[in-house]
Formats: structure tokens, C-alpha cells, sequence
């Protein structure tokens, strides 16, 4: 029988894109029951091995984390990429304005709705602020 793992070829997959273990410790065996009950529904013995259930758990976290990665990196290159797109309008008129964000965001409602809400309460705030000031103003010079 040829053991795969022990080939010149092979490398190990297992926390590949995990941190070195000194910067991050994984619990173990947290998915274990869960992967039990998963592994017999796809047709394995009810009891399995230990070491397969390990195997497959690390998989599974490797696979979720692998995911998750690729999804927070893609986030931050599309969220450069409009960063890059708005300093580029930026420069063509030498200066940058909250319009500019707002048109690269346009067609995501959910970031377009809550930034407009965002600068609404940032202008109540900013008059408020300004009444606020004024009275005091007032006050001060009739004492």
C-alpha cells in the first residue's frame, strides 16, 4: 500500500494558510461530533476512526479558511480599486469630493443608502453644533 504522505512530492496541506502555530492556536476537535454525524450520512461507519475524523475536520478548516481569506482579500482589492478609481477623478479636478465615493457606490443600494444617511446626520450634527456655538456667543457678550 503506498502511503501518500511520506512521498517526495507530497506536502502538507494542513494549515497551509493558517499563521505559524506560535501566532495561532486552533482548537482541536471542536467539529468532531458534527463531522461524525456528517461523515455517516455520506455513507461511512457509524463509529469512524479518530484519525479520519481529525483528517476531515482539518480539512474543513482549512477549506473555511481558505474561503474566508479569499473573500476578505477580494473585498480589500475591490474596495482599493474604487479608492484608485475616485483619486483618479480627484486629480483630473485637483480635488476630491464626497460625490466621487458616492458615484463608484451607486449601484451597491445598501452602501449608497447608508452613506447618504451618514452625511444627512453628519449635516444635522454640524448645524446643531453651529446653533449650539452661536448661543453660547450671545450669552458671552451680554454678561
Amino acid at each position: 500500500m503506498h502511503n501518500s504522505s511520506t512521498g517526495p512530492a507530497s506536502k502538507p496541506r494542513v494549515g497551509s494558510s493558517q499563521p505559524s502555530d506560535s501566532s495561532f492556536k486552533r482548537k482541536r476537535g471542536v467539529f468532531q461530533k458534527d463531522l461524525q454525524h456528517m461523515m455517516y450520512g455520506f455513507g461511512d461507519d457509524p463509529n469512524p476512526l479518530p484519525e479520519t475524523v481529525a483528517l476531515m475536520e482539518d480539512i474543513a478548516v482549512e477549506y473555511v479558511t481558505d474561503l474566508v481569506t479569499v473573500v476578505v482579500l477580494t473585498f480589500f482589492y475591490v474596495f482599493y480599486l474604487q479608492v484608485h478609481k475616485a483619486q483618479d477623478i480627484a486629480s483630473k479636478r485637483g480635488k476630491l469630493l464626497t460625490e466621487d465615493f458616492l458615484y463608484l457606490i451607486r449601484k451597491d443600494m445598501p452602501k449608497l443608502h447608508r452613506c447618504t444617511e451618514l452625511l444627512s446626520m453628519n449635516e444635522e450634527l454640524k448645524q446643531a453644533r453651529k446653533a449650539f456655538e452661536v448661543d453660547e456667543e450671545k450669552l458671552a457678550t451680554t454678561d
